[in-house]
């Protein structure tokens, strides 16, 4: 499934990829983890290779490689470092994606070119007040001329010292609910939008993470993503996507602590002989790999369906929750592989734990994806 999954000049491709996450991002990973930062020449390498271009279409500068690549990229990287997949994920399934589903061409032209050369995008959304429910938002957007004045506050947003603009969510018309919400683009050094504060995290730590503060941000109205009002299906639709590539990222991490913690029990001995010989550890070994073939199969699905432009919610939803369910669950178990030292920092098998837990909770926590996939079940039987 894994190989027939990309096209022939795909996985040409793919391949500097998985080489570049083993042989540069990996080696640095402790690094990125401890300092809480990815370094500029990680990010300096995914400008040369290519890879904030490669979803790109070649109307934009870039390689016009399918939305398929780009999950696989993400998972490949993800096993090495997910900070690091985490830069290139934002900039495209969370900024890029939605200029693609909803921009005009103006903003395309002006946005995924530079994009395609190595410009860092992100998305705010989620505000102090409001997080899974997206329809609460309170930021504010009004009228100025040919202009919009936003003030308000977003609070973790991801690649936030890296983007040089954001896809932001805010309120047009705070009569109409969630139809009165609507989509700009905004470039981070307009006057008046300032980084209040660094957020520190428990897992993902190199992922830069911050609260965003507008304070009378001027912003044309030809930076509207879509139509004016018409913000909501922006959103719904991007976290669509976006699910996807956080069920690769879960997945990448996943398979990086299994790797690992297969390698350790194969060389670990107790009462003369290998730990991978008892049964008890066979079994875990046999439900990990299955958790995590499924959970492939999953994304794979759902990947295939958003790019046939199929409805992709349910199985977007079913892929993030499950893969990041196996995560911590399969991450949980890699690190008890490895008895006291696992506790310790001597091995990543604690870090692998800390960065699966986030997949449970960004791009809408579980129970939300439950309270999704429920609904469109009921909704389609």
């Amino acid at each position: 499934m894994v190989d027939s999954f990309l096209t022939v000049q795909e996985k040409e491709v793919f391949d500097y990829v998985a080489r570049f996450a083993r042989d540069e991002v990996r080696p640095l990973a402790r690094q990125i983890d401890e300092k809480m930062e990815v370094p500029k020449i990680l990010i300096d390498r995914m400008k040369e290779l290519g890879l904030f271009a490669t979803y790109i279409p070649e109307k934009y500068g870039g390689a016009g490689l399918s939305f398929r690549f780009l999950i696989r990229s993400i998972e490949e990287i993800s096993k090495a470092c997910p900070s690091t997949a985490l830069v290139l994920d934002g900039a495209l399934t969370l900024f890029a994606e939605p200029l693609l589903m909803f921009g005009s061409e103006d903003l395309k032209s002006r946005y995924l070119n530079k994009v395609s050369k190595g410009s860092i995008g992100g998305l705010a959304l989620t505000e102090p007040g409001s997080g899974s429910d997206a329809a609460s938002i309170k930021t504010l957007a009004v009228k100025k001329g040919k202009n919009y004045v936003i003030n308000g506050s977003k609070i973790f947003i991801s690649n936030g010292r890296l983007a040089e603009f954001y896809v932001v969510d805010v309120v047009t018309d705070p009569s109409k609910g969630y139809r009165g919400i609507s989509t700009f683009v905004v470039d981070s050094d307009t006057p008046g939008l300032e980084i209040s504060r660094d957020i520190h995290k428990m897992g993902i730590r190199g992922s830069s993470t911050v609260e965003l503060v507008f304070n009378n941000v001027e912003v044309p109205e030809e930076n509207i993503v879509g139509h004016l009002n018409g913000g909501f299906r922006v959103v719904m639709e991007t976290l669509d996507a976006g699910r996807i590539g956080i069920a690769a990222q879960a997945l990448g991490i996943a398979e990086g602590a299994f790797d690992e913690a297969i390698t350790y029990i194969k060389q670990r001995k107790q009462f003369g002989q290998t730990i991978s010989s008892f049964q008890g550890i066979e079994f875990m070994i046999a439900d990990m790999g299955t958790k995590i073939e499924a959970s492939r199969q999953l994304i794979y699905a759902a990947t295939q369906a958003l790019e046939k432009h199929e409805d992709s919610v349910k199985l977007s939803s079913m892929a993030k929750l499950f893969a990041s369910d196996m995560a911590m669950s399969v991450t949980t178990d890699c690190l008890q592989l490895f008895g006291g030292y696992g506790y310790t920092t001597d091995f990543d098998a604690e870090r692998h734990m800390r960065d699966a837990k986030i997949t449970q909770i960004y791009e809408g926590t579980n129970q939300i994806q439950r309270v999704i996939i429920s609904r469109e079940i009921l909704r389609n039987q």
